[in-house]
């Protein structure tokens, strides 16, 4: 009996240490690219505020900033949709995200709705946030093209209306 069960246990123990590192759960890591709505020009921040799975409470130090001003978001492996919003000029003032700009319809004083985006489409296929902001009209500096495992949204700052109801 006791000649079965070593053989077992060796075995099993064989299996957790070399399959184990395998099926360990990693973090994900997206490069986000905040964009000017008017200008498609990068914005620098290290004031990302993310959110994930619905959740209300804001990762504000899950990005870095990369040479080039993007950032590098590293994510959980839970996470399975993402909301990010900056603040800008180091203050508390919110940038209005372009995909949920269109969102405020008549009413100035409706709060913009956050976008949810899977985590899977842009660690896959890279995921353009619609610019809601630009017009009509979309200039050739806008038209923007995301690589698997990147994220690209756009913004612009609150008017002096915006900022006054604030």
């Amino acid at each position: 009996m006791i000649g079965r069960i070593h053989p077992a246990l060796y075995l099993l123990f064989w299996f957790a240490a070399f399959c184990g590192p395998l099926c360990a759960q990693t973090d994900k890591t997206i490069t986000i690219r905040m964009l000017d709505s008017k200008t498609g020009i990068l914005i620098a921040s290290s004031d990302f505020l993310v959110r994930i799975n619905h959740e209300q409470t804001v990762h504000g130090n899950w990005v870095l900033k990369n040479e080039d001003g993007s950032g590098k978001l590293t994510l959980p492996n839970v996470a399975t949709a993402l909301s990010i919003r900056a603040t800008y000029d180091s203050t508390t003032m919110i940038y209005v995200n372009c995909d949920a700009d269109k969102d405020l319809g008549s009413s100035d004083h409706a709060p913009a709705l956050d976008r949810w985006y899977k985590v899977s489409d842009i660690v896959e296929l890279g995921v353009v946030a619609p610019n809601g902001c630009g017009g009509k009209k979309v200039s050739d500096k806008l038209q923007v093209i995301a690589k698997p495992g990147e994220f690209v949204f756009f913004v612009r700052k609150l008017n002096a209306k915006e900022q006054f109801q604030e």
